[in-house]
């Protein structure tokens, strides 16, 4: 649950900022004309993005078994590349998130155009949603239990929803930088348990042979039912008893990323801002 909550909560905020700026400056500037079709816009990019979902999901359970191992391998690496450049640009882009939003905004609506911001809604959540849908199948399908993953899912994406329309309301701070790096070093060994799922199934494909010896045994430490298993597993992705290419697989993507999100940046001279988006109103909007 824990691996599929941050990736529903992390991919969603992404959006959610977005379409929340998007529509605080609509709000405010008084074209609620165009705020109906920036709702309409989401709901569209929701909807396709399900669909996604559901039809790899349907593709994979049809496929022979051998196939399946191969589909699943593709969609792991296919989903650990997206994160991975999803991790990056937020580590090096995050504190001027909010100002490079406001400015396209801005932009847009002194054109006399609120079609490039409907347009910038869609997007960002068919986006995020895309990368969603292919993590969330890859990390489904390596996860011991499809109801509590899809719960995960669910739970985070509604907070990530819930803070989306604190922002557009005014009443969210959201420091942007340690909230997407806090999450970025939770997401890197979720995808690092991904390329090590990924090795397995390759294996079981018949497209990886090598470094298939076992590299060391955890049953003592991995026990099924236990906490610590579901979070060796759930999180980390560790199996009871690893391969070597499995173990090396590991080992070779969560150091260098652990030590690149981590790795202390140099700071502004002025704190990073929180985001503050929308104004209290007579209205109470």
């Amino acid at each position: 649950m824990i691996p599929t909550l941050v990736i529903g909560l992390r991919e969603g905020v992404e959006a959610s900022l977005i379409v929340g700026i998007i529509a605080a400056f609509l709000r405010r500037s008084g074209r609620r004309d165009a705020l109906r079709q920036v709702w309409i816009g989401v709901a569209a990019a929701v909807v396709l993005c399900l669909a996604i979902g559901i039809g790899l999901i349907t593709l994979s359970q049809e496929l022979p078994q051998r196939a399946q191992e191969g589909l699943e391998t593709v969609i792991g690496v296919f989903a650990v590349v997206m994160v991975t450049f999803m991790i990056v640009w937020m580590s090096r882009h995050a504190r001027g998130m909010k100002r490079e939003l406001e400015e396209q905004a801005d932009n847009a609506l002194a054109q006399g155009s609120a079609t490039a911001l409907v347009a910038m809604a869609f997007l960002a959540v068919l986006r995020e949603g895309f990368e969603t849908a292919v993590f969330l199948v890859s990390v489904i399908q390596n996860s011991s239990s499809v109801g509590s993953g899809t719960a995960g899912a669910l739970i985070g994406l509604v907070v990530a929803v819930g803070i989306g329309y604190g922002i557009y309301r005014g009443g969210v701070r959201l420091n942007l930088g340690r909230f997407f790096k806090v999450t970025g070093l939770v997401l890197v060994l979720v995808a690092a348990g991904l390329m090590m799922g990924a090795a397995h199934t390759a294996h079981e494909a018949g497209w990886l042979t090598v470094g298939q010896t076992q590299a060391f045994d955890l049953s003592w430490l991995v026990r099924p039912g236990t906490v610590l298993s579901s979070l060796l597993t759930g999180v980390l992705g560790w199996q009871p008893r690893p391969t070597v290419v499995e173990a090396v697989v590991w080992l070779a993507y969560a150091v260098p990323m652990l030590v690149y999100v981590g790795w202390p940046r140099r700071q502004a001279r002025k704190p990073a801002p929180a985001v503050t988006v929308g104004e209290p109103n007579a209205e109470g909007a």
